[in-house]
């Protein structure tokens, strides 16, 4: 029997993580179900519990997939050799959301949403949707305080609760987008931007 690649096992995850996506963003968490995953990934029930033990897997590895990179791009800024103002921080998040709009067909504004209202009635899903903004706000922290260090931003003010505010405009824009007609980056950036000055 061949070995099968981890370029291949890689691939065939993907498929299972999509198809959980498509699902979520069409019906939400609690309706999603194994059974829902299998059929529009159209693999064997086998295949997709070879990957992902039950549905708290899958809603892991989303809320991995949908919030992991925005914590590694500002960690990427706060670590590089370019001086970092707030505009210029905000403008990589949101190059990151458009990015990962695009790759999940327009659902990825939709599982959020979803993410946030199951974590209020589901107290594991809450805590993986938790940790996720742990981690960003986090890294929000260490962007701004590289941002003072660079004389791009006051002295005063508490770090945490301004990193708080930063996710809170990627919030906004993420439901800004999925909502109104007239929202896009360069507006919001620009607005952003103007209230700075």
């Amino acid at each position: 029997m061949p070995r099968v690649t981890e370029e291949h096992r890689t691939a065939r995850r993907d498929q299972i993580l999509s198809a959980a996506m498509r699902c979520v963003a069409r019906d939400g968490f609690h309706k999603m179900t194994m059974a829902n995953v299998i059929a529009e990934s159209g693999l064997s029930a086998g295949a997709v519990y070879g990957y992902f033990k039950g549905k708290n897997d899958l809603i892991q590895a989303i809320a991995r997939r949908a919030v992991g990179g925005f914590a590694a791009d500002l960690d990427t800024l706060a670590d590089g050799d370019d001086q970092v103002t707030l505009p210029g921080a905000l403008e990589v998040v949101l190059a990151r959301a458009r990015g990962l709009t695009a790759d999940s067909e327009g659902g990825l504004p939709r599982i959020a949403i979803h993410a946030w209202s199951e974590a209020a009635r589901d107290d594991e899903v809450k805590e993986i949707v938790r940790t996720n903004i742990d981690s960003i706000i986090k890294s929000w922290a260490r962007v701004l305080a590289r941002a003072r260090a660079d004389g791009n931003l006051g002295p005063d003010g508490d770090l945490d609760q301004m990193a708080r505010s930063m996710y809170s405009l990627m919030i906004g824009f993420a439901l800004q987008g999925l909502i109104l007609d007239d929202v896009d980056e360069e507006s919001y950036l620009a607005g952003f931007t103007a209230l700075l000055a």
